[in-house]
Formats: structure tokens, C-alpha cells, sequence
């Protein structure tokens, strides 16, 4: 898995996945998410966005039709190095008790502070973290009790950008935010996905009209 190819193709062909018997919730799903495009699922609740992103994770495995990552079968590609290559940011963020930079960067010693800082000023966030006492040292105390919801997802597009995944997965969580926590969370989704291949579970008008293509 070519875990440092930002351009990536991911395709379904015909796919159908059912958690009961007889209840499909995925039935002939098929669509194409070229390289370095980003395609925007649109749908009620209910109408398997997210499974699309556990198939795509391996958390589940399909039970009819192909799901390819550039031409290979996705059951062909081994579990830990597919989800090495993909970051997947989802609603609910995690955090654990501790500073920024280690909720950031996983306390993986290859990302130096300076790489952190890059990337935050990136994204637009690098202020905001300074604003903080401690700045990239202040704890979040656990699942970022401390923080808003927005600032936690940002925090977590930070991490996902320094990982620098293949393939990017994003459920967009922007409700409930300021304005102004919203530009910076829009901001950061076109720097992430910029270039890169991406799925978006999109909620708010400004990612669909970014995406390449609309799954509805």
C-alpha cells in the first residue's frame, strides 16, 4: 500500500453489505473517486454514509461486488497497512489527557515540534493554539473537555495533516460552531483535502460545492 501516494483511486463496483441478513444498507453501490479528487456523500440518516466509511476502513467486509484501491482488491491489501495510509476524522474527536502536541502528533518522535508549527500555520490554527496557556504544551484534559467542538475537530485535522495520509476520510462535523471557528474548520477541509484523495460525509453547502463529485 503506497502509504505516502496522496493520489490515490478508490472505486466501488456494485457493492452491497447488509449487518442483518436480508436488510441490505449498501445495494449495487458504485461510484469512483478519481485520484487526488475529493467526492462529497450527501444523504438522510440512515442511508449508509458511514458504512461506506467502515467498508472503506475494513472495519466490515462487503458481501457482494469489489471494492478497489488503485486496481487492487481492497481484501487483498493487509489491515494495518491500509489504515497506516488513511486518516479518518469522524465526528465524535478523540483526545486523551495531555498537551496539544502529544494529542497531535501521538508521541510519535519523527514529528518534531517545528513540523507541528508548520503545519498549524497551515491550516490556520497556529494562533489560536498560542492563544492557549501553555500554547502547544496546554493539556486538553481528556476527550478535550476543555475545548469547544470545533476546536476539537480542528485539533484533529491537525493530526490527520501530519500523518499525511493517501487517502483522507472526513465526516464533517461543523454544527454548532461560531462563524468564526467555521471559516477556520472550511479553511482547514481545503487544505487537507487539496490534492489529496478524498471522502467527505458533507453536512454544510460550502464542502459540497468544493467536492469534485456529489454521492447522493
Amino acid at each position: 500500500f503506497p502509504s505516502h501516494d496522496s493520489r490515490l483511486r478508490i472505486q466501488f463496483d456494485r457493492v452491497r453489505f447488509e449487518y442483518v441478513e436480508g436488510h441490505p444498507v449498501l445495494k449495487d453501490v458504485s461510484f469512483e473517486v478519481k485520484k487526488g479528487e475529493t467526492l462529497a456523500i450527501v444523504g438522510h440518516t440512515g442511508s449508509g454514509k458511514s458504512t461506506i466509511i467502515q467498508l472503506i476502513s475494513r472495519l466490515y467486509q462487503h458481501q457482494q461486488g469489489s471494492m478497489l484501491i488503485d486496481g487492487i482488491p481492497i481484501e487483498h491489501i493487509q489491515v494495518d497497512s491500509l489504515r497506516k495510509g488513511m486518516a479518518v476524522v469522524l465526528q465524535d474527536v478523540f483526545l486523551f489527557s495531555g498537551s496539544i502536541m502529544d494529542n497531535v502528533t501521538l508521541r510519535n518522535p519523527a514529528i518534531g515540534r517545528a513540523k507541528v508549527v508548520e503545519a498549524a500555520k497551515l491550516i490556520g490554527i497556529h494562533d489560536f493554539i498560542l492563544q492557549l496557556p501553555g500554547g502547544y504544551e496546554y493539556n486538553v484534559m481528556e476527550r478535550g473537555a476543555t475545548l469547544s467542538m470545533g476546536q476539537r475537530q480542528l485539533l484533529s485535522f491537525l493530526r490527520a495533516l501530519l500523518f499525511d495520509p493517501a487517502i483522507l476520510v472526513l465526516d464533517e462535523a461543523t454544527s454548532s460552531v461560531d462563524t468564526q471557528t467555521e471559516q477556520l474548520i472550511q479553511h482547514a477541509i481545503g487544505v487537507l483535502t487539496a490534492g489529496r484523495t478524498a471522502i467527505v460525509i458533507a453536512h454544510r453547502l460550502s464542502t459540497i460545492r468544493r467536492a469534485h463529485r456529489i454521492l447522493d
